[in-house]
């Protein structure tokens, strides 16, 4: 690696790292005063503060972490060309790609680790801050979490769960032990599905096997339409977040989007939210290369805060654009694999035309 490149990792690698921190304090600050009203209606010690910002941390830094890539190409070159420094570099033979180069495979590199990151971190530290708001701050009980494979008890019942609907408000697969006082086999049902109606939750396409507490015999078998099952658990209590593909790796998607397949039912979000979680480590690699035609073509009037104009700018259109087709994904507009790559797509292709239209 020559001097140059030295200097231009360097610089690249302070700014992106400024500009990280810079970010993730923005959004901490944020988030601690929308939530502050929680910790102090409920008595919250500062310890539980800590663990739940903690905990949140990796998520943010998943977030943020494209915006700051954008942020460190853009000062970098900006300021570089500003100072004419650039100038020097490709007076002295050293032409604009090999320049750039050196950036575009660290950001390369920054996007194998921000799939990492959503992979198997992110997701246990959604779970542990969304389990501390919710058991250690608010007092509830503890989210069963997982969406496929479930097994709980809920008073004198065993409950086994295949997978759990897109809104816990439906139930798949679903078998029944109920026991006696003296744990004898009481009642067995198998159900198609347990679905929620507001107030109780209703077995649909159900088998009942009533036993003889004393005998263990069989007594009677019948299949019904709908019965109302005395589960005494809530929609919420299946799920701690709203946006469960953040609590997800990509292969847990994979495995309940299989399942849901197999079973015949619609998988159409969790396809989507899988083919989001491998799109989204690319963005810092097209922000990388949107960020190179914007730094030289203002490089003369270069500053933070036009940088940091333009670069909230770009990266809300992008949130914009790809909140907007996902959304689309979810409801059948698009297929899957297009709504979750449709913006990278858009992007890169507007940045390759920036580039090119760029003067040498």
């Amino acid at each position: 690696m020559t001097i140059i490149q030295r200097y231009l990792l360097g610089t690249f690698a302070r700014i992106m790292f400024l500009s990280l921190s810079s970010f993730c304090g923005v959004y901490l600050l944020i988030d601690f005063f929308g939530r502050v009203d929680n910790f102090l209606e409920h008595n919250a010690p500062a310890s539980t503060y800590l663990l739940y910002f903690g905990a949140k941390l990796p998520l943010i830094l998943s977030q943020v972490l494209p915006l700051a890539v954008l942020m460190g190409i853009f000062l970098t070159l900006g300021g570089f060309s500003k100072t004419n420094e650039l100038i020097a570099m490709r007076a002295g033979g050293v032409g604009l790609p090999r320049i750039i180069m050196p950036i575009m495979f660290i950001a390369g590199l920054i996007g194998i680790g921000h799939f990492l990151l959503n992979e198997y971190v992110v997701p246990v530290g959604v779970k542990k801050f969304n389990h501390v708001m919710r058991v250690e701050v608010k007092g509830k009980p503890a989210a069963l979490g997982n969406r496929q494979d479930i097994w709980f008890r809920d008073r004198d019942s065993i409950y086994h769960i295949d997978f759990g609907g897109n809104n816990n408000t439906l139930l798949h697969g679903v078998s029944i032990y109920e026991l006696s006082a003296t744990f004898e086999h009481k009642r067995f049902i198998k159900a198609s599905s347990l679905v929620y109606t507001g107030d109780s939750w209703q077995a649909r396409d159900a088998l009942i096997r009533e036993f003889n507490p004393a005998t263990g015999l069989l007594e009677r078998e019948f299949t019904t339409i709908q019965a109302q099952i005395a589960l005494n658990k809530n929609p919420d209590d299946f799920s701690s977040t709203e946006n469960e593909a953040e609590e997800l790796s990509y292969a847990e998607l994979h495995g309940i989007s299989h399942q849901l397949e197999k079973a015949g039912l619609n998988n159409t979000k969790y396809k989507v939210d899988m083919h989001t979680k491998l799109a989204q480590p690319l963005v810092s690699l097209i922000m990388a290369f949107l960020g190179i035609p914007f730094a030289l073509q203002k490089s003369r009037n270069i500053n933070l805060g036009l940088g940091i104009s333009i670069c909230i700018m770009i990266g809300m259109a992008f949130f914009v654009t790809q909140s907007t087709l996902v959304a689309f994904g979810y409801a059948e507009i698009l297929p899957p694999i297009l709504a979750a790559w449709s913006a990278n797509i858009i992007f890169l292709l507007l940045s390759g035309f920036l580039i090119l239209s760029t003067r040498e």
